[in-house]
């Protein structure tokens, strides 16, 4: 039997409107993953672009204190770790620069190293400097140690474990109750490169959806 006229006027409409809900969906769905998708371009554009800024950075100053801080990098070797129960300093080249006091803001080039003489942190990369760390923050025997330098200067401190990272140790190298010893080196406070707040914040949602 012949479906009537109005009936046919109906399903139409109804497949229309079904059609036109189905495209929209898939229109959403588009839309969403080209929106990520230039997020994403975005937030890589960002994070190469403050990549780039810390290399160049990084090149500029190992160009000028490479020379003079390769000079201490085959010292670290094995050290007596019962012998180190309090905080010792040698100074291996006096700085002609300000002197560190406590509040001082500095930036520095370090070696790191554990009793067997196994390096755990370095700034020196491929016959290169790593950018600089700013001082503060950092460990009791460090920020004690290097009180009185001057800048330009480079100093071997030598950190009982109480003052490194005591009972708690850090990462395969560094068991609990570890001495440990550095070689800094000091320089004039670097100006930071901060990351842009838009990759901030990108990082910041991620590690909360994460979570």
């Amino acid at each position: 039997m012949a479906t009537p006229r109005s009936q046919r006027i109906g399903i139409w409409v109804i497949a229309i409107v079904l059609a036109i809900g189905t495209i929209g969906s898939f229109l959403v769905i588009i839309l969403s993953n080209q929106n990520q998708k230039v997020d994403n371009a975005k937030i890589q554009e960002l994070a190469t672009k403050y990549q780039n800024d810390l290399d160049k950075q990084a090149k500029q100053l190992s160009e000028k204190y490479y020379p003079i801080f390769k000079q201490y990098a085959n010292l670290p070797a094995k050290f007596d770790a019962s012998t180190i129960t309090k905080l010792e300093t040698n100074d291996l080249k006096i700085g002609d620069g300000a002197e560190i006091k406590k509040d001082t803001p500095y930036s520095a080039y370090y070696i790191g190293w554990n009793p067997k003489g196994v390096i755990f942190d370095q700034s020196i990369e491929n016959s290169a400097l790593k950018s600089p760390i700013a001082g503060g923050g950092l460990i009791d025997g460090w920020e004690e140690g290097v009180i009185g330098m001057k800048m330009g200067g480079v100093r071997e401190i030598s950190i009982p474990s109480d003052k490194a990272y005591g009972k708690t140790g850090s990462g395969d190298n560094i068991p609990p109750n570890t001495p440990i010893k550095f070689i800094v080196m000091a320089i004039p406070k670097v100006d930071e490169i901060n990351p842009p707040q838009e990759l901030i914040d990108y990082y910041q949602s991620q590690s909360t959806a994460t979570q």
